[in-house]
């Protein structure tokens, strides 16, 4: 008796809706245990959309000028008053914040790729490596970082990117010290061993074992990047090696008009100095909640 195989055309099933089932579960489990950081990502993603549509929601150009509305309070015309000038305020801050999100941002990428590339092959490989490195990084780490942006921006002038680059090469450098300490006790684990033991190159066991489970740090480290870079960009603008004129920048505004008419109009002062806290605590708090929930050491803790 013959037996006849019958092929069953089984179909198969997407990867598609387990990611957005995924996606969903995470999203419902933020605002649900963690919701002071879901605030944190609502606020930050509402200034990353001002600052992206920002010649759209702007009321006024950000340096029109109106000498008959000098010094006005905040009212319904102008929500959050007018400096010196006559220019809106609300215009200048909504228009600050395109060069706060493109800077944070750019250096949070830039210096979170350097600080896992350094922080992996030195935690990694160790030995004589190791120690070339991080010799490396104490005499970077030994420059007040204030003052090589200062170099910086007497030298090659006051922009965008310099201020990125400078700043991602500050913070990155620094930063690779956490992801070294996380790889050296992460290098010790039996799955690493195991790993080596059956022939794996160490670029994959760097790319498949190691990088994953140093992702908590990494996005800490990212999301104190922006808010250490925003607050490094204002502190530049402050001391007038920022961003130049005549495009508004947080930092500047708080430096020119906010500390010259402060007394006169305390609202140049408020109305850039709530914005740069309000995306700094942001930012900060949403990294805080996002590293509880992707560390496998913490998902079972509240």
């Amino acid at each position: 008796m013959k037996t006849q195989a019958i092929a069953l055309n089984v179909p198969a099933k997407s990867a598609t809706p387990r990611r957005h089932s995924a996606l969903r579960s995470f999203m419902r489990k933020l605002f649900r245990e963690k919701r002071l950081g879901a605030a944190g990502a609502v606020v930050a993603i509402f200034f990353l959309l001002v600052g992206i549509f920002a010649d759209f929601l702007a009321p006024y150009g950000m340096n029109e000028v109106d000498m008959g509305a000098r010094m006005h309070a905040p009212s319904w015309e102008h929500p959050f008053g007018t400096d010196n000038l006559g220019r809106d305020l609300l215009s200048r801050c909504i228009y600050g914040a395109q060069i706060s999100v493109v800077i944070g941002l750019s250096v949070a990428v830039i210096s979170t790729f350097i600080s896992a590339l350094i922080g992996v092959v030195s935690g990694y490989f160790g030995g004589k490596i190791d120690m070339l490195i991080q010799r490396f990084v104490d005499a970077w780490m030994s420059f007040p970082g204030l003052v090589v942006l200062i170099v910086v921006a007497s030298v090659f002038g006051s922009g965008i990117t310099q201020i990125v680059i400078t700043l991602g090469l500050l913070i990155g450098i620094g930063g690779s010290r956490i992801v070294r300490s996380a790889v050296v006790s992460v290098r010790e684990d039996m799955y690493i061993h195991a790993a080596k033991s059956i022939g794996a190159s160490a670029p994959r066991i760097l790319w498949r074992h190691v990088l994953p489970n140093v992702v908590a740090p990494l996005i800490v480290l990212f999301s104190s990047s922006v808010g250490a870079a925003i607050l490094a960009e204002s502190g530049l603008s402050f001391l007038g090696l920022g961003v130049p004129p005549p495009h508004p920048t947080w930092g500047g505004m708080l430096s020119g008009n906010g500390r010259t008419y402060m007394l006169q109009g305390p609202w140049l002062a408020l109305a850039p100095g709530i914005c740069l806290t309000l995306v700094v605590y942001a930012i900060n708090v949403f990294g805080d909640a996002l590293r509880d929930m992707l560390d496998p050491r913490m998902r079972g803790t509240r």
